[in-house]
């Protein structure tokens, strides 16, 4: 699976599997594009839940499966228009954050900030932003926070009708594609 070199496109490779005392997480890095080029801003390392993928059983608490998933605007614990301003606490809600959709019979896969005080992984499904980490290393909150809002920003700039309301709403031609499955850290 590759990019389509089309519309805005978030490349997700997952890469191995970390493992720090009993939390374990998926780790794999991110690029975005624009009509097929790579905008250097915007690229790092994500983290999501372990796998193998699952996007038949709800609430498994399993990384979703490799695929092309459509972005659309996100509006409650995690908002993409509206949230929290506040630089000197951490993970204040509202979170920035936006939604993948057609994910099967899972829902709120969102990609959002990794928080506390969960700072290994923040998710039962979702993908977290971050720089380089070691295996045994915490998310930086503050690092993921502005990480997201500058996908946030960039989805802004590509598509600025999607912003217009505070309702959840398609982001014309966004995607996130979804690589690799690697195995378990046992």
């Amino acid at each position: 699976m590759t990019i389509a070199g089309r519309g805005w496109e978030l490349l997700v490779e997952r890469l191995v599997m970390h493992r720090a005392g009993d939390a374990r997480r998926t780790y794999g890095r991110y690029q975005a594009y624009r009509d097929g080029r790579p905008d250097p801003s915007l690229s790092g390392f994500m983290c999501e839940c372990i796998g193998p993928g699952n996007n038949a059983v709800p609430d498994t608490g399993l990384r979703i499966e490799p695929g092309r998933y459509p972005l659309w605007t996100q509006f409650g614990r995690y908002r993409t228009i509206g949230y929290s301003d506040s630089l000197t606490t951490p993970g204040l809600d509202p979170m920035p954050g936006v939604r993948l959709e057609e994910t099967g019979n899972r829902t709120a896969i969102l990609i959002h900030p990794g928080h506390p005080p969960n700072l290994y992984l923040s998710s039962v499904g979702c993908l977290n932003p971050t720089r380089a980490l070691r295996e045994d290393e915490l998310i930086d909150y503050w690092d993921s926070r502005g990480r997201m809002i500058a996908l946030i920003d960039s989805l802004r700039a590509f598509a600025p009708t999607a912003f217009a309301t505070e309702t959840n709403t398609r982001i014309t031609n966004a995607f996130v594609l979804i690589t690799g499955e690697p195995n378990s850290a046992d």
